[in-house]
């Protein structure tokens, strides 16, 4: 075994510990590069030249490198293979690669993954040496310049060009976030997350445009349209006009559901202070109602109530409450899911704090393609809905009253 202590017992550098892992995690990868060799050479024992002597031999080892592994930075001395074959296209030398240790390797695959992953919780790209170096034990690869080069622009458009007809959508969740960009005016991502059929949450595009404007949501819309593919039965989202406006012209048979929590918000500003709680709790009684009955006698008490003092929150209720109570017309293990956009809300936190680093995005490219990378990552942590069978057949037009489905009358054939 190889000594990793000084005479005195301590370790060279940091803890002991860490050494032998790093140790351990260099005596094997040297083992695996030289059992891969061996193997290779055993294969290719019966290649000879007219001498009889075999054209693929050991010679000696390359120069000693460092790589960054999971374990921290570890020197290997690579064994070095000499092949005097020639290839018959070309007419030129035959070379070994290792499979364990790609060629120019100097960082395990997975350190090159937690870096996106740290850039985009919010972690400043100058930040990468001193935080990771203390982990690895080397600051080799962990540059600025290569955070920076970090793009998910190929995978935005891949994304962008999927085939999505076999898909089928049942609701939808839309919602946008101002973004700054360098050096350019002030852009708006907007974005379409939908529950399939099985019950689970896909996002389904992104786009960016003006402001959230009734042209931007109308593209975003359309990208999402595909021959054969039906509308959503209903659509959750904000107050934003520009996205009701798209989606009464681009798939007018859509339902609408105006999400609570903006709602409540924009109730509340109407309101004085002092009226602000008990209003609260007033408003969100009808989300609480048992039905959509209730819920609509729990409106007029709200009118009667502050219609005198504060019409023009009391309008912001009267005025949509078709579209406030929507979700009582769905099963009753849905209404949890339709009444808000939290989910894409708690999305948007993390692009904001990611934005709130770098001081806005260099491009609107980049920024899209950020935005997208980040809620397609949060998706790999969003729940399905519950009660996910009873997703197609509300797809199927099943019908449900006080938040159950309701039996179809049988035809009697005459």
């Amino acid at each position: 075994m190889l000594a990793v202590v000084n005479a005195d017992g301590s370790a060279p550098n940091g803890f002991l510990i860490d050494e032998i892992v790093r140790e351990g995690a260099r005596g094997m990868l040297v083992a695996a590069l030289v059992a891969e060799v061996n193997a290779c050479i055993a294969e290719l024992a019966d290649r000879l030249d007219g001498l009889g002597r075999r054209l693929v031999v050991r010679n000696g080892c390359h120069q000693a490198m460092s790589v960054t592994t999971v374990a921290g930075a570890v020197e290997v001395r690579a064994p070095r293979v000499n092949d005097k074959g020639v290839v018959e296209t070309t007419g030129g030398r035959k070379w070994f690669f290792w499979s364990v240790l790609p060629l120019w390797c100097r960082m395990s695959p997975k350190i090159s993954e937690v870096l996106p992953v740290l850039y985009l919780l919010g972690v400043s790209s100058g930040d990468f040496v001193p935080a990771l170096e203390q982990f690895l034990g080397s600051s080799v690869g962990l540059s600025p310049a290569r955070v920076t080069r970090l793009s998910w622009q190929a995978d935005h458009k891949t994304f962008g060009e999927r085939d999505l007809v076999d898909s089928e959508y049942v609701y939808d969740r839309a919602d946008g976030i101002h973004l700054r960009i360098r050096r350019e005016e002030a852009r708006a991502a907007v974005l379409v997350v939908r529950v399939r059929a099985d019950g689970t949450r896909e996002l389904i595009a992104t786009a960016d445009g003006s402001r959230e404007s009734t042209e931007s949501w109308a593209n975003l819309l359309r990208d999402c349209a595909r021959p054969g593919l039906r509308a959503p039965v209903l659509a959750v989202g904000d107050g934003a006009l520009g996205f009701w406006n798209a989606l009464n012209e681009v798939v007018p048979g859509t339902r609408h559901q105006r999400c609570r929590v903006h709602k409540t918000a924009n109730v509340l500003d109407c309101l004085a202070k002092s009226a602000q709680p008990a209003a609260t709790k007033a408003v969100q009684d009808k989300y609480n109602a048992e039905d959509r009955e209730h819920a609509a006698k729990v409106v007029k008490v709200f009118a009667q109530q502050y219609g005198a003092k504060f019409p023009k929150g009391v309008k912001r209720i009267v005025d949509d409450e078709d579209e406030l109570l929507a979700f009582y017309d769905f099963p009753a293990e849905h209404c949890i899911h339709l009444r808000t956009t939290d989910p894409i809300e708690s999305a948007f936190a993390n692009v904001r704090l990611r934005t709130k680093v770098t001081k806005g995005a260099g491009s609107r490219a980049a920024a899209l393609a950020m935005v997208f990378k980040l809620v397609e990552s949060a998706q790999a942590r969003r729940r399905a809905v519950k009660a996910p069978h009873l997703v197609a057949l509300v797809r199927a037009g099943a019908l449900c009253e006080r938040g159950h489905l309701v039996e179809r009358p049988e035809v009697v054939a005459v």
